[in-house]
């Protein structure tokens, strides 16, 4: 390693233009030769260490096999240029820059020269004039440089993409001029304020049409910064331009999905939900959306599977639709309306085939074809008004499909922007209407499953109080789940015998169907068990034991197939109220008491055993007598109404003495303040009563002794009080049915009889005695001397029934306030030979 003697530093730098490079000379079997010029501070060795060495000594690694290719090379092409990785002197490797020359034959033995440079590259990088045009005019990044009045001075070749022409046609104009569509000003704003604080703007977005397309709107990425002279005066401002309009509209489409799935099916709704995908659509895909849907969804009817081949045939209703200009031309249709298409029209195509169908351009004809009827009568009425809108250029169709069914069509239009409906449209387009199908198909789901479920509420529980004259009752149901209208909870206000009412409210675990039809069940069995005239401990034990056995034996499931204990842990509080007596008996299985507001506003909730709720089994119940003035209020509720934060029975205390409201207005606004919040955690039912009293004048009352020849006598007692009540007509009917029930109790009962008229809706007739054997309907044979008795009842009364007391039985029957002459003559070939309507009286006791 060396240096020819001849050559000095300056001469070596001279030549190699670098300082700081070592020179060495290696014979043709690799050896330096000579001494090197600066080895010692690129590698570590002195100069004379390095003479003799071979170069596979200096080299690091596996370099020295690498040696036969560089000369090989090196002789081919004059030269080789690369890098190497030496050995210092220390150990270390040292990364250098070799450069190996060939030399001629003449300069002696030496056959190579070797530069190498370790620090830095020896061949150094220069931004020359030419590196860099070639740079600006290559590059796909449109470039532009203006002056400080923002008049181009040069741009490159990728600018002439956007339009407005080569570099000499946009030089000396301002960007308005270049491209007129590009809202120029804005983007010149931004040129001034680089000028002014000289602080660069990177990947300012702008969306605007370029001469290049000027028929639909692009977005660009634009970046801008000053440029200075040497002594930092500002020349001008060079911008760079990138089509991004792929990503932007890629992120317009996610935006749109995003508030689509935002904002689509948000309810439950079929019109709701076709109003919503039109709202999502415009403006950002179309200026006018029309959603129509077939009839049979609106009526919850099931669609017919697939495209609709008979798809004229169809009657179509207008779901939702929405309109970009406000003031511009809109549609006479209302949501739910029908809406009309032509038979050849893109809507009924795309129904009949279950495809899409896009028009980039409508021409005057597919435009007649492709829009509504209802928006084109609506454009000519204004058309003709002197307010004609932009009519419609470009159009897409598309069928609503949804899990195999169709369910209707959704109409794209644009009036207002002239960009023309594509592709990437049509997709957009379709995912918004699958997306919205899902939705309306659930909804449709939903409104059926919920009309069959409300049927069957509606059908559980009562519709009004029926007709009686023992209380005015008022009712009011809030269900925890309002979507479904569904619940466990129910009341019921059931007539009964000798003018009573049997007063209900119960409460089943749980929410909706299953719920519904366990209380369904119950209500049904009270309602039957009511109808035996048992007393409340004793009814409520019958129905505990409708549960226990249906528990035990029914294994019943629910719609999910989960083990469903039926009406175990329900509660139910019955009461029966008795206008003649002013007495209320109240049983209670694990419910609770009611509150009572008395004549005078105040409220109490009287002592009641709970008793074990239903299902448990084993336990018995206890009632309780509650009297009662007439006018009282007693509130029946169930535990979601007073479930509620500062509600509680003080709270309902506090309502019921604090509004003196008719009992609608009243049960109301209880529930509206006690139960307001949403979602309700359970489900909230009230029962408010005001007791009646009958008059003394309504009730007549003897008591009789047990000889047959009191019979007679209390037919003629009977037949003077109806003359005093003004029921003259009743008077052939009513003493048949004294005579039959007085006879029946002298000849098979036993003890002190009691005979009662009482005046209501209806005239109720009872015999009260001792025995507790019921009688009993008898088909007498035309040879029986007797056993007609209770037929005639049953053909002249209503309904009769018997009813047990501590004391005994009373035996009762029900005639209505008209005279039911059918009911006479059906019954009059019963009586015998001296049947008819002159039928000896006297005659009566003896059947």
């Amino acid at each position: 390693m060396g240096r020819p003697e001849d050559t000095d530093t300056t001469a070596h730098e001279a030549v190699f233009g670098v300082a700081d490079s070592v020179v060495l000379l290696f014979d043709e079997a690799g050896t330096v030769v000579g001494r090197p010029y600066a080895a010692e501070r690129l590698l570590g060795y002195p100069a004379a260490d390095l003479g003799g060495r071979h170069v596979a000594s200096l080299l690091a690694g596996d370099e020295a096999g690498r040696l036969p290719e560089i000369l090989a090379t090196s002789k081919r092409d004059g030269g080789w240029s690369g890098v190497l990785l030496a050995r210092h002197r220390d150990g270390r490797t040292v990364a250098v820059d070799v450069t190996v020359l060939p030399l001629p034959g003449e300069a002696g033995p030496a056959r190579w020269l070797v530069v190498a440079v370790g620090a830095a590259p020896s061949r150094q990088w220069t931004m020359g004039p030419a590196l860099l045009e070639r740079m600006v005019t290559e590059m796909p990044i449109g470039l532009c440089f203006v002056d400080t009045e923002l008049r181009c001075v040069w741009s490159n070749t990728a600018l002439e993409h956007f339009g407005g022409g080569t570099v000499e046609q946009r030089r000396g104009k301002r960007l308005a001029e270049i491209q007129p569509g590009m809202n120029a000003d804005i983007v010149e704003s931004k040129m001034r304020q680089v000028l002014t604080t000289g602080e660069p703007v990177v990947a300012y977005e702008h969306v605007g049409r370029t001469r290049s397309h000027p028929d639909r709107d692009h977005a660009h990425a634009m970046s801008f910064v000053r440029l200075d002279d040497d002594n930092g005066r500002a020349l001008g401002v060079c911008y760079a331009v990138v089509d991004i309009t792929d990503r932007y509209r890629a992120r317009l489409r996610l935006a749109l999905m995003a508030r689509a799935s935002e904002r689509i099916g948000r309810s439950l709704d079929v019109m709701g939900t076709a109003q919503d995908l039109a709202d999502v659509a415009v403006p950002a895909l179309a200026d006018f959306v029309a959603v129509d849907l077939l009839d049979a969804v609106l009526r919850g009817a099931e669609p017919s599977p697939g495209p609709t081949a008979a798809a004229t045939s169809l009657r179509l209703v207008r779901g939702g639709a929405q309109n970009v200009r406000p003031g511009g031309v809109k549609e006479v249709l209302e949501p739910g309306e029908p809406s009309g298409y032509r038979p050849s029209s893109p809507q009924m195509d795309s129904l009949a085939h279950g495809r899409s169908w896009r028009a980039s351009h409508l021409d005057a004809a597919t435009r007649a074809a492709a829009i509504p009827i209802s928006v084109a009568e609506a454009a000519a009425a204004a058309e003709a008004a002197g307010a004609s809108d932009p009519v419609p250029h470009t159009a897409i169709v598309v069928p609503i499909l949804a899990r195999g069914v169709t369910l209707g069509v959704a109409t794209f239009l644009r009036t207002r922007r002239d960009e023309p409906f594509d592709e990437d449209d049509l997709r957009l387009a379709e995912e918004l209407v699958a997306r919205a199908a899902v939705c309306l198909d659930n909804a449709r789901r939903y409104a059926r499953e919920q009309a069959a479920a409300l049927v069957l509420q509606r059908s559980l529980l009562p519709h009004g109080v029926p007709a009686q004259e023992a209380v005015d009752a008022a009712s009011f149901y809030r269900p925890a789940d309002e979507l479904s209208g569904l619940g466990g909870d129910w009341f019921d206000v059931i007539p009964l015998s000798g003018a009573r009412v049997a007063l209900v409210v119960g409460e089943v675990l749980g929410h909706g169907i299953e719920a519904a039809a366990t209380m369904g069940q119950l209500r049904t069995a009270v309602r039957t068990l009511a109808d035996l005239d048992l007393a409340p401990e004793e009814l409520l034990a019958h129905l505990d034991d409708l549960v226990v056995q249906v528990t035990r034996d029914g294994n019943l499931t629910d719609l999910g197939g989960a083990p469903n204990p039926a009406g175990v842990g329900a509660s139910c509080l019955y009461a029966v109220y008795d206008p003649v007596s002013l007495r209320c008996d109240l049983a209670s299985a694990g419910h609770l008491a009611p509150a009572v507001r008395a004549p005078d506003g105040t409220v109490t909730f009287p002592e009641l055993p709970p008793g074990p709720s239903l299902g448990i089994g084993g336990l018995p119940f206890e009632a309780v007598e509650l009297p009662l003035a007439e006018g009282s209020v007693l509130a029946f509720y169930t535990d979601g109404l007073i479930a509620a934060p500062g509600a509680g029975k003080d709270g309902l205390r506090r309502v019921l003495e604090s509004r003196d409201l008719p009992l609608d207005e009243l049960c109301r606004s209880i529930v509206d303040e006690l139960a307001p919040s949403r979602p309700y955690t359970d489900d909230a039912a009230l029962l408010l009563v005001r007791t009646r009293g009958l008059a003394a004048g309504q009730v007549a009352v003897w008591d009789l002794p047990a000889d047959p020849a009191v019979v007679a006598r209390a037919r003629v007692m009977a037949a003077r009080q109806l003359a005093a009540w003004g029921l003259e007509e009743l008077a052939f009917t009513t003493e048949l049915v004294v005579s039959e029930l007085v006879t029946n109790a002298i000849r098979h009962a036993s003890g002190p009889i009691r005979l009662r008229l009482i005046l209501e809706r209806t005239l109720i007739c009872e015999v009260f005695d001792a025995s507790s054997t019921s009688p009993h309907l008898r088909h007498a044979r035309t040879t029986d001397e007797g056993g007609r008795g209770l037929f005639l009842i049953s053909q002249f009364t209503r309904r009769w029934g018997t009813r047990y007391t501590a004391e005994g039985k009373i035996i009762w029957a029900e005639q209505p306030l008209e005279l039911d002459e059918a009911a006479l003559e059906a019954a009059a070939p019963a009586l015998g030979p001296n049947s008819g309507t002159d039928l000896d009286l006297d005659s009566v006791q003896d059947l």
